[in-house]
């Protein structure tokens, strides 16, 4: 009796841990080039584009990736396909405006990178990867740029280091920089 409880009740984590099916919302908001606040059932959610990853606010290009998201999907009902929840809370999708994959057409355009990190659901990270190579060739977007950073080296390179720590603790100056 208590292995069927056990493997019932795995069954039902397992379940939960599932990614559900696709719904669709209104744009509350476009927070910028890889966020969106999306409306469903008076509830809004915060969603993070899946697989890729757009400019922060302080690199070139932030805006351009915001505003591209912006006209993709202003005043449309869009598509949500969750991949997942990330670790601030937000739901990890995949987005469709008019029959556009809004991830697919940042990478395609120039203005997002392929995340080969968080990226795992194939065919579309090989194809994520091939659009960015394009994109890159045909220097579209951010990739006019001789040697863009991308916004996962950009966000570790302006974290203080421990050692940078250590030696304004020892020199009277203790302060993290952000």
């Amino acid at each position: 009796m208590m292995r069927y409880v056990t493997v019932i009740f795995f069954l039902l984590v397992l379940t939960q841990c599932t990614p559900s099916r696709a719904w669709n919302g209104s744009v509350v908001r476009v927070v910028d080039g890889d966020s969106l606040l999306i409306k469903r059932d008076k509830k809004v959610y915060e969603i993070r584009l899946y697989g890729i990853d757009a400019p922060e606010y302080d690199q070139d290009y932030s805006n351009g990736a915001k505003q591209e998201v912006i006209r993709l999907t202003a005043g449309q009902t869009v598509s949500v396909e969750p991949k997942g929840i990330g670790i601030y809370g937000r739901v990890i999708a995949l987005v469709t405006s008019q029959g556009r994959l809004v991830n697919r057409e940042l990478v395609r355009d120039g203005l997002a990178w392929y995340y080969p990190r968080y990226c795992l659901e194939q065919p579309l990270c090989r194809e994520l990867k091939t659009l960015e190579k394009k994109a890159r060739q045909a220097r579209l977007g951010l990739w006019r740029a001789n040697d863009p950073i991308s916004p996962w080296v950009w966000k570790h390179s302006r974290k203080p280091s421990a050692s940078s720590a250590r030696f304004r603790r020892r020199h009277g100056r203790f302060s993290y920089r952000r």
